[in-house]
């Protein structure tokens, strides 16, 4: 018997998905509910999970079909039947000259293959995520030796780079052992590789395209002293983590700072559709996390009524499951406005992309010593640049330099935050 696996329901208005990475091969056993498939969508990687157990058949598809929801991408056998067909096969295999001779002793050979295979085959047992299998295959590292901290001891991204660091000096002097030919080195080929983009990345290049020929595109700039924010991050991190268990960051900060730029200036978190503007009672905060496939902004919905707390929690857990590749379609859909952080990759001035249907999204940047003048002196203080780009259809300069400015007084004076000014 076996069973058929079917792509899953994606999400609204999602009706299909690319074969990202198969997880399992034919003749691999398989759990229950065990991932045996990874499918790209325009927003996440899916797992898809195998209705039964048994032992993984034939793959319908190849890794980059484009599948729709409910097509049959594989089967799944049971363990009876894929062991007969095993044992048939494996009598009918010719035999070379040399082997003939020792036929006696390999007659038991059907009956211990699938136990000395699954004996030799520990990762068997564990299913590793795209992201942590293109970690394993980077870092050379054998994931059966390695304990996981996810959920179910699962493996992490970090557990396998974790790994890898320990490994490193034990194999610092393999490089000596296997010098480089010279005709190769003083060859001087230049090589190209072509990867087909990923539907994520078409989807992410197809959405920034379409915002800028769609919104009329503006951004304003402003410079935030960070002193306040960094004299109460460390005055209060300690107490913050032991009693909430979760580091206290610079992102909390800048979503409530927004939540009070939006509500006094409402065109900012409302939205163009068709010839009408839709204006948000709430708000619903994408934030930009970088993902193995491309940037993805989960949502921190109720941003407005979150503590600092929560929004951090929100904020790590999109962080950690974006890495693993396990967010979800609801995770990503709606927003109203969008924060995104370069500086933690260095980056000193941006002008950032709206991301439709949004009307406005907030650049950050990195913090860094500069000379400012303070009640007539020179001082150095850690300053940040700030960028808002908006869609000038909807909202105006004004608004949109009124709405920055209430973003930086915020941060200067976070007090401000808690009495809403």
């Amino acid at each position: 018997m076996s069973q058929e696996v079917k792509v899953p329901t994606l999400g609204e208005s999602v009706t299909e998905a690319t074969i990202g990475e198969w997880l399992k091969q034919p003749g691999d056993p398989v759990k229950v509910d065990e991932p045996i498939a990874s499918l790209e969508t325009d927003k996440v990687a899916i797992e898809v999970p195998s209705p039964v157990a048994g032992v993984m058949g034939a793959h319908a598809v190849e890794v980059g079909a484009t599948v729709e929801v409910g097509a049959v991408i594989a089967t799944i056998e049971d363990d009876v039947a894929a062991g007969e067909s095993t044992q048939v096969s494996v009598r009918e295999e010719p035999q070379p000259a040399e082997q003939a001779v020792n036929a006696p002793a390999s007659v038991t050979t059907p009956a211990t293959a699938p136990v000395q295979a699954k004996a030799a085959d520990p990762e068997a047992t564990q299913t590793l995520s795209p992201a942590v299998r293109r970690a394993v295959l980077e870092h050379g590292v054998d994931p059966t030796q390695i304990k996981g901290s996810g959920k179910d001891g699962r493996l992490t991204k970090e557990d396998v780079i974790a790994a890898a660091s320990s490994k490193k000096p034990d194999s610092a002097p393999a490089p000596s052992a296997a010098p480089a030919s010279p005709s190769s080195a003083s060859s001087g080929d230049r090589r190209e590789e072509r990867v087909k983009m990923t539907r994520m990345r078409q989807t992410i290049a197809r959405r920034l395209k379409s915002a800028q020929d769609t919104a009329a595109l503006l951004t304003t700039f402003n410079d935030v002293d960070m002193t306040a924010v960094m004299e109460a991050r460390e005055k209060f991190k300690d107490t913050f983590a032991k009693k909430h268990d979760i580091k206290l960051g610079f992102m909390s900060f800048f979503a409530k700072a927004a939540c009070l730029a939006l509500k006094d200036i409402p065109s900012v978190n409302a939205q163009i559709d068709g010839e009408e503007i839709v204006y948000f009672d709430y708000v619903d905060i994408s934030v930009a996390v970088s993902a193995p496939n491309g940037l993805v902004v989960p949502v921190v919905r109720d941003a407005d009524s979150k503590s600092f707390a929560q929004i951090e929690k929100d904020i790590a857990d999109f962080g950690k499951r974006a890495k693993d590749g396990t967010l979800t379609m609801d995770d990503m859909k709606g927003g109203t406005f969008t924060i995104s952080n370069g500086g933690v990759f260095g980056g000193l001035m941006s002008t950032p992309i709206i991301n439709p249907p949004q009307s406005a999204v907030l650049g950050l940047h990195r913090i860094e010593d500069r000379p400012v003048v303070r009640d007539g002196q020179i001082v150095i203080r850690p300053m940040m640049y700030i960028a808002l780009s908006y869609d000038h259809r909807l909202i105006d300069g004004r608004e949109a330099v009124t709405a920055l400015k209430t973003i930086k007084e915020a941060i200067e004076d976070p007090m401000r935050m808690l009495i809403d000014l």
